[in-house]
């Protein structure tokens, strides 16, 4: 029998391995960042069009690269991090397997420029699926630039599964993001489609902070420090009240490397322990430093999971310093035992006898003796205005002296007596209709029918109602608003307001009305008529929350996104008590709609229960 197995082609190897690296044009930013950093870069330039599907370009002012060292870079696992196993458990690099840049080139159209400072002249190289096109001498700067244009070009199916351009976009941002959290003392600029998103200088960790998420960030801020032989922790924690909905927010870095890790949030989790509204995420920006051979990396292509010798002690110390910070700057409330050394007793005063304090008593005084009475003359009432009665007032019989005691003409007249009973109508007995709905505990409302009763739970029932309500006015015409006395100013991050731009067409046809737009703020001077001024910023936060989670792929599902969300926020919320017509016009409402058996999230609005079932009930 002739043997099966054989040996891949190069290019056949390195597409397979693109596939676990190079998941989306987000990982391509991500390899290139860090490779950048690698390079000891200080000034990092990030240009992008279309997303990423047409050009990801990484610019930096590194080492560069000898002739030698370009061609080689492209060939799988070759690489300048590591030169035996052991080094993998000493790791002070980003990359160290030597894949990535084979996988780019496998995949996408590659160009890299580079120059090394000592030299007089770079080198300009082209590749394209694996196969090298070109190389020549060119007058470059100082640096590195790779130019990675159409990925995914010879994977058709790849490329046919990427997302919109606002969710490959927000990937790319996110990506971004990470790295200039993790470095500060790097110049950052990111350029998407020509306009600058991020323009970060070089600064300090809690001004990197700032610039990235915008300068309302300042003061949501708390320091934490700690510096044990296990791990030494620091970096900031955002206050309680300033707590969102959504995890984008809550950042880990290990030897500046960004890292996810569960059980570690569930130790910041524990530190806010009776601190956060239910459902609530706190925001955290924690920097770990600990020795390399107690962590290990290679783990998954990403890079994103770290194991670690000792979580157990490292668990214990993250929430214990997270705590401690929060009750130092008074966030939290901390029980102090210390003494007040003021309210000490000298040592010098325990020889001392006490005195007894001296009492001083009227013998005389008696309060229930009467009081003597004063004497005024006329004259004082002019001068000092005190006018004081000079005869006891008549009794108030003798005001009625004169009045004639006639009983009879009282007697004669006649009054109207307090029950009518005449009427202008023909009398009828008027039957008054027993209410037909019932609320019962402020959750569910009980509606009689011919074939028994229906129980509909009016959270659930309401956000139907509204959501076809917001869908209509989105898709088909454009709903009325309501003007605001003063306008409202919001504050978001630069992500969150990529994804508003996305859709403020969509929220302008439910009633919003936004005056201005800035980079870090938006100006509201107009709501829909169903939703109030105070649920305007929760609402829109619930909103941004469900884009980024789950960006909508196209227009129509935006829609339906923003109708949902909208819907949610607004309805009626179990424990609200709701007056008999409010409960009928919310059935009628209900079995209006074109689909009134389920909520917008395909849960059940009501159930029915017939004769026959409560007969069972009761036969049992």
């Amino acid at each position: 029998m002739s043997s099966i197995i054989q040996l891949l082609p190069d290019h056949v190897a390195n597409q397979i391995a693109a596939g676990e690296v190079v998941q989306r044009p987000a990982s391509v930013v991500k390899e290139l960042l860090e490779n950048a950093i690698d390079a000891k870069a200080t000034d990092i330039k990030l240009i992008v069009k279309d997303a990423g599907k047409t050009l990801i370009q990484v610019i930096d002012n590194g080492i560069g690269m000898s002739v030698t060292d370009a061609r080689l870079c492209f060939e799988r696992h070759a690489t300048s991090k590591i030169r035996h196993a052991e080094d993998l458990f000493d790791l002070h690099t980003k990359g160290f397997r030597g894949e990535a840049l084979a996988s780019i080139a496998a995949i996408a159209h590659v160009e890299l420029k580079t120059k090394q400072d000592q030299e007089e002249l770079g080198h300009h190289i082209i590749i394209e699926g694996s196969k090298f096109v070109s190389q020549e001498v060119a007058v470059l700067p100082k640096g590195t630039s790779f130019l990675v244009k159409n990925l995914f070009f010879n994977i058709p199916a790849r490329r046919n599964f990427l997302k919109s351009e606002t969710v490959e976009m927000k990937h790319i941002m996110d990506e971004f993001q990470r790295v200039a959290l993790a470095h500060p003392s790097i110049y950052f600029t990111l350029i998407h489609n020509g306009s600058e998103n991020y323009n970060l200088p070089s600064s300090n960790y809690r001004q990197r902070i700032v610039n990235i998420l915008g300068g309302r960030t300042n003061e949501k801020l708390v320091p934490v420090s700690e510096d044990t032989e296990i791990v030494t922790i620091s970096g900031f924690v955002g206050k309680p009240e300033y707590a969102k909905k959504s995890r984008s927010e809550q950042f880990f870095f290990v030897n500046d490397r960004f890292i996810k890790s569960g059980y570690l949030h569930h130790a910041i989790m524990s530190a806010y322990d009776g601190l956060l509204k239910e459902g609530n995420q706190p925001s955290y920006f924690l920097y770990l430093k600990v020795p390399p051979h107690t962590i290990d990396i290679n783990i998954h292509p990403t890079k994103t999971e770290i194991k670690f010798d000792d979580e157990q002690a490292l668990y214990a110390i993250l929430r214990s310093s997270v705590k401690h910070s929060l009750g130092q700057f008074n966030v939290a409330p901390v029980l102090d035992f210390e003494r007040d050394p003021n309210l000490d007793t000298p040592y010098a005063y325990k020889d001392k006898s006490s005195d007894v304090p001296l009492i001083q008593v009227d013998a005389n005084f008696n309060p229930f003796l009467d009081e003597k009475p004063v004497k005024n003359n006329s004259n004082s009432y002019a001068s000092s205005g005190n006018y004081a009665k000079k005869e006891t007032a008549h009794s108030w019989e003798s005001l009625y002296v004169d009045l004639r005691q006639d009983t009879k003409e009282v007697e004669s007249l006649s009054f109207e007596s307090e029950e009518v009973t005449g009427s202008f109508f023909e009398s009828k007995e008027v039957e008054i209709t027993p209410s037909r709905t019932y609320q019962i505990h402020k959750k569910y409302i009980v509606s009689s029918i011919k074939s028994g009763m229906l129980v509909i739970d009016q959270n659930k029932a309401h956000q139907r109602v509204l959501y076809e309500q917001f869908l209509s006015n989105i898709t088909l015409k454009k709903a009325s608003s309501q003007q605001l006395l003063f306008p409202l100013e919001l504050h978001f991050t630069n992500e969150e307001m990529f994804l508003i731009q996305e859709l403020i067409p969509s929220l302008e046809n439910t009633g919003f009305i936004f005056d201005g737009i800035q980079k870090n703020s938006i100006h509201i001077s107009g709501i829909p008529v169903s939703i109030q001024e105070s649920e305007v910023s929760i609402l829109l936060e619930e909103l941004i929350n469900g884009l980024q989670n789950n960006v909508p792929e196209s227009n129509f599902c935006l829609n339906d996104g923003i109708a949902k969300t909208m819907a949610k926020s607004v309805a009626v919320k179990t424990g609200t008590y709701l007056t008999e017509l409010e409960q009928e016009n919310l059935v009628n409402a209900l079995f209006a709609c074109k689909d009134p058996n389920v909520s917008p999230f395909n849960k059940p609005t009501f159930i029915t229960l017939s004769v026959e079932d409560l007969d069972k009930k009761f036969a049992l």
